[in-house]
């Protein structure tokens, strides 16, 4: 039941019904949660573990949100604890870039230089991310990176989070960053351009 607010409208608390989280959400987040883990078994771990979380906290839901948004900020929250915990620090090496490596990259703005631009991956008009073939190679090349990097990696292109939030929930300095964003990138490259061009 919806209660008018003058500033926001909310959910009554009574609306709110965990009974239908699964049969609503399950798939969605259980999506949502293997492509940023790229671990099926954790991946459906932390759903349950959301639902859980969910549960517990049913009281403090202001429905401010959607079940749907409330439930997927938990699960993220999950996500993040689970990067957190993969991601001790620094990768090792992470602390200067390669002398092969260096010329990728324009020192001044970070885009590619020219000569090492990447090719085109065949996969430039509007729908796609939705190819699927495109993403089974993209997971698996995602699963290939230390697990700092597809952390640090997952955060910032995935989730689109701040770098200042993921050097502060990683305990990573702006430099570490950076390098592992840039290795990340060029290890990613390489895979797609072997298996998928």
């Amino acid at each position: 039941m919806l209660t008018k607010d003058p500033e926001i409208e909310t959910i009554d608390n009574d609306a709110v019904n965990p009974r239908m989280w699964v049969s609503m959400y399950a798939d969605y987040l259980y999506t949502y949660a293997s492509f940023r883990i790229n671990n099926e078994d954790l991946a459906r771990d932390l759903v349950q573990e959301t639902f859980l979380a969910a549960l517990e906290r049913k009281e403090k839901f202001e429905g401010r949100s959607t079940e749907k948004t409330w439930l997927t900020a938990i699960l993220k929250n999950k996500i993040v604890d689970v990067y957190r915990s993969r991601s001790t620090g620094p990768a090792k090496g992470a602390d200067a870039i390669n002398a092969d490596d260096t010329d990728f990259f324009d020192s001044n703005d970070g885009h590619w230089n020219d000569q090492h631009r990447p090719a085109e991956l065949g996969i430039e008009q509007s729908d796609a991310l939705e190819n699927k073939e495109f993403q089974k190679i993209l997971k698996a090349c995602m699963k290939k990176l230390p697990a700092l990097w597809f952390s640090v990696f997952s955060m910032k292109h995935i989730d689109d989070e701040t770098t200042e939030m993921i050097c502060r929930e990683l305990k990573l300095t702006s430099s570490n960053f950076w390098v592992i964003i840039h290795r990340t990138k060029v290890n990613l490259r390489s895979c797609l351009q072997k298996n998928w061009i």
